[in-house]
């Protein structure tokens, strides 16, 4: 009670010293000032919330720079593979084009090599048609007769001659008229030194057995054997060109059922046809 009395009278006695107006302005600056003081704190509120923000921002960018220069670092190592593969790949490019150009060298020199064989052929089918137009031409001189047949069969000229116009039936002696033929034939192969002759009998498929002939192989061989004697007796055709083969009744051109067919079976060829040894010389040839 005591206590309550002097708080009393001590308000009593500030209030006398204080005036009201002067007590209204000490009120208001204190509530100006405790209304300040609750705006700097809510400033520095939002300045700490900023700063959070700023430093998880920063974190971010950190994070990022980081990122951006592993990316840096991994674009820099591609740009130097992808050098590497430029330069590899011009090493390889000047190869392949060395290389192309060696093959397109190569296949110059095959075209060239190629394009000469035609015209080795093409001369030699030249000449074929040459020699059957002087052999047509020589034949046809005096001797009409449908058992002569000149024909070009690939790359060889041949002389077809029915046995019935040579040899006596089982025979191998070649008659006189035959001969003449043969002088004909003779005349065309001296002209042409460069070239063999290859002399093949056919017979037809009748058993052949006699005392001078064992079967049809003998009497084949011994025709085509007759005719180059002739080349080379009477005609004096150089031995060293002259080839006498014996095909048997193996190669026939018609069936030996008929009598005509037999016929024509029975044949001797005369095949005027380039040295082997030129052939291959032809082949083995290395382009210019």
């Amino acid at each position: 009670m005591k206590k309550i009395f002097l708080l009393a009278l001590a308000t009593v006695s500030l209030s006398s010293c204080v005036s009201k107006k002067q007590f209204a302005d000490m009120e208001n600056n204190y509530n100006t000032a405790k209304q300040q003081l609750v705006d700097v704190k809510a400033d520095l509120q939002k300045c700490l919330i900023a700063k959070d923000k700023n430093s998880n921002m920063v974190a971010a960018t950190s994070v990022q720079v980081e990122a951006l220069k592993d990316q840096i670092a991994s674009l820099k190592e591609d740009k130097k593979t992808a050098l590497k593969q430029v330069e590899n790949l011009t090493v390889l490019t000047q190869s392949s084009s060395d290389n192309i150009k060696n093959v397109i060298a190569q296949l110059s020199e095959k075209d060239k090599y190629i394009n000469g064989i035609r015209e080795a052929m093409t001369q030699k089918d030249s000449l074929n048609l040459a020699i059957k137009y002087q052999l047509t031409k020589e034949l046809a001189a005096g001797i009409q007769d449908e058992d002569i047949v000149v024909d070009v069969e690939k790359t060889v000229v041949y002389i077809s001659i029915a046995d019935k116009l040579l040899f006596k039936s089982g025979s191998a002696t070649v008659s006189e008229k035959a001969k003449a033929v043969l002088g004909k034939v003779a005349t065309v192969i001296s002209s042409r030194p460069d070239m063999e002759v290859q002399v093949e009998g056919y017979t037809d498929n009748v058993p052949m057995h006699s005392t001078c002939m064992k079967d049809n192989w003998d009497l084949s061989t011994k025709r085509a054997t007759a005719v180059v004697r002739v080349l080379q007796n009477d005609f004096s055709v150089d031995p060293k060109r002259l080839i006498a083969a014996g095909r048997s009744e193996y190669v026939p051109l018609e069936s030996n059922d008929t009598a005509t067919g037999r016929a024509t079976n029975r044949r001797t060829r005369i095949v005027i046809l380039p040295k082997l040894e030129q052939f291959f010389d032809i082949l083995e040839q290395k382009p210019d």
